[in-house]
């Protein structure tokens, strides 16, 4: 078996700065550490348990499969802050079937970001 030391996610968008811009200035991800130099240098954010790293270039937008989950405190608070940054919501806040409360937006690659709550009684907070 794989004994696994840490992961990330590793995306390489079209425009460096302007996913930079995005998750570094728009979303507020903290930085983790910034390697290399230029406009195709890496900047890995911290997310949560995890990391995501934007570096080097694509001429092609990822993925259309590949999509970000980020859990949040407050996922309406979000909302508003992020609607105040400019940054694009396809949806805002809803609480789904299965009880989470999630929002999703597009980073300017249109990878497709839900941000979600998990309300205190739900089942992913505790076992009963």
């Amino acid at each position: 078996m794989v004994h696994v030391l840490g992961s990330r996610v590793l995306l390489h968008p079209t425009d460096p700065e302007r996913s930079r811009a995005f998750y570094g200035g728009a979303l507020g991800l903290a930085v983790y550490r910034e390697f290399g130099t230029g406009p195709e240098r890496g900047t890995v954010y911290f997310l949560g348990g995890g990391f995501l790293e934007v570096s080097g270039r694509s001429d092609t937008p990822p993925a259309p499969g590949l999509q970000l989950w980020l859990q949040v405190d407050d996922v309406r608070a979000a909302h508003a802050e992020l609607l105040g940054a400019g940054v694009r919501v396809l949806r805002p806040p809803v609480k789904e079937p299965w009880g989470l409360i999630e929002m999703w937006l597009a980073d300017p690659d249109g990878v497709r970001i839900a941000v979600v709550e998990v309300p205190s009684d739900h089942p992913l907070r505790y076992r009963p």
